[in-house]
């Protein structure tokens, strides 16, 4: 929960870098949410108009969420030495979703680069 709570303090930061947890933490929790916002909805409303209702909120949320998560998929490029421009490879037609895909779960490079100090060993150091 806390990497998700570190990706919307950021909302609109994006410099620097996001190491994989972070990015997949928040993803994890974005499902949790819509699952979770899916079933409550279908409980109050049934099951008809439960899904228009979970149509309403899911796209409010995605309205909410949706620069804090181009601001993390942008570190987490910046994580394995990419530009924040290889987001719009995803615009290719199924390739381009798999290659990003492939980008995101690729570990981050060990040690600093041009977009910033390394987060993995920015992390070890405050825990000893």
């Amino acid at each position: 929960m806390n990497y998700y709570l570190q990706v919307l303090q950021n909302y609109a930061t994006f410099s620097g870098r996001a190491r994989r947890s972070e990015y997949w933490y928040f993803m994890l929790f974005n499902t949790l949410f819509c699952f979770i916002a899916a079933i409550i909805c279908m409980a109050i409303y049934g099951f008809i108009g439960g899904i228009f209702v979970f149509y309403m909120v899911s796209l409010l949320y995605q309205l909410i969420i949706f620069i804090p998560s181009i601001a993390v998929i942008v570190r987490r490029l910046h994580d394995i030495g990419k530009s924040g421009w290889y987001f719009l490879v995803s615009l290719i037609p199924v390739a381009g979703a798999i290659w990003l895909l492939v980008l995101l779960v690729t570990e981050g490079e060990p040690y600093d680069n041009q977009y910033g100090p390394n987060p993995k060993a920015v992390t070890d150091e405050l825990m000893y």
